[in-house]
């Protein structure tokens, strides 16, 4: 069953970082479409590149779950709480080297993303095998924090904070242009 599990990691954070690459160009290739707003990137605000993160895994998280969920009683409380880690990489890793440098780095935003994307799918895998959150109140808390963000990531999308995260560094502008 481990040899299973790695081969699911693998091919989720593979699967993760294509789509959230291709989805980081969608929303202009489908002609600023509304409805590619909702999965894609729709500025180059921290939170734009969080959703790149987050729609992929929550589609494969669905497939995982699907065929292999069963063998892990704790999944969505480790896929959760994995998420949520991969997911704070990035505004941390992101602000950190920026305020250091002061300035931002195209090639390093992109290992950020890959960065992220391997630390969630390597907790994940790590929290799986251990067991932890595997008792039926966390996998309900689990899923509805998962549906939260989902619904987050939508709606923050078209009605955007005027925070930092929200912020288009490029144009200085906040949510679709």
């Amino acid at each position: 069953m481990q040899r299973q599990l790695i081969r699911w990691e693998w091919g989720g954070a593979v699967f993760t970082a294509a789509m959230g690459v291709l989805l980081h160009f969608a929303y202009g290739w489908s002609g600023e479409h509304p409805l590619v707003a909702v999965v894609s990137s729709v500025n180059e605000s921290t939170w734009e590149h969080m959703k790149l993160l987050f729609f992929p895994v929550f589609v494969w998280s669905v497939v995982q779950l699907w065929f292999h969920g069963r063998n892990y009683p704790n999944f969505l409380a480790a896929r959760t709480a994995a998420v949520l880690v991969g997911l704070a990489l990035i505004p941390v890793l992101y602000y950190t080297y920026t305020g250091a440098l002061g300035r931002q780095i195209d090639w390093v935003n992109i290992l950020i993303f890959f960065l992220a994307v391997a630390a969630m799918f390597l907790l994940d895998a790590y929290l799986l095998t251990r067991g932890w959150g595997g008792r039926a109140w966390q996998q309900v808390a689990g899923l509805m924090v998962l549906w939260a963000l989902a619904f987050c990531f939508v709606y923050y999308t078209f009605y955007p904070v005027e925070l930092p995260l929200w912020q288009d560094p490029v144009t200085g502008g906040y949510g679709i242009p």
